[in-house]
């Protein structure tokens, strides 16, 4: 599951059940890009960096802190624009491309009255609308 919060991109899934890590323990793998992401979302995680990987910075933790975590976030949404309350400017960009590749997934582009006529992918997350 990605997790998009104004302050950490998350990847959350399920450890590998033969990860010597996991050892039985009800965990979860919370993954992340950017260091200080996971961080920010659980300060008192142990996280680890793993450089050859798809997410560079790991940690593993308790499925049920997780979920009290990602469920006071949602509680504590107070913005009526997600993504003017992203204050990391590279994370804003970022979550802007990703904004413009799912609205491709929309019948009617956004602001629009009229379906689309064309193919929805491939298309340059930085100009999602070049073609239409």
């Amino acid at each position: 599951m990605w997790i998009m919060l104004n302050n950490a991109f998350l990847s959350i899934v399920e450890p590998n059940p033969r990860d010597p890590a996991v050892a039985g323990a009800d965990l979860l793998l919370v993954r992340a890009r950017v260091k200080g992401h996971i961080d920010n979302v659980f300060p008192d995680a142990v996280g680890v960096e793993v450089p050859a990987r798809d997410y560079q910075f790991r940690a593993y933790l308790p499925r049920q802190l997780v979920a009290d975590v990602i469920a006071r976030n949602v509680a504590g949404i107070r913005y009526p624009n997600f993504k003017d309350s992203v204050k990391d400017g590279k994370l804003h960009d970022a979550y802007a491309c990703v904004w413009g590749v799912m609205a491709q997934e929309q019948a009617i582009p956004p602001y629009e009255t009229k379906a689309r006529v064309r193919k929805r992918f491939p298309v340059d997350p930085r100009r999602p609308y070049a073609n239409d």
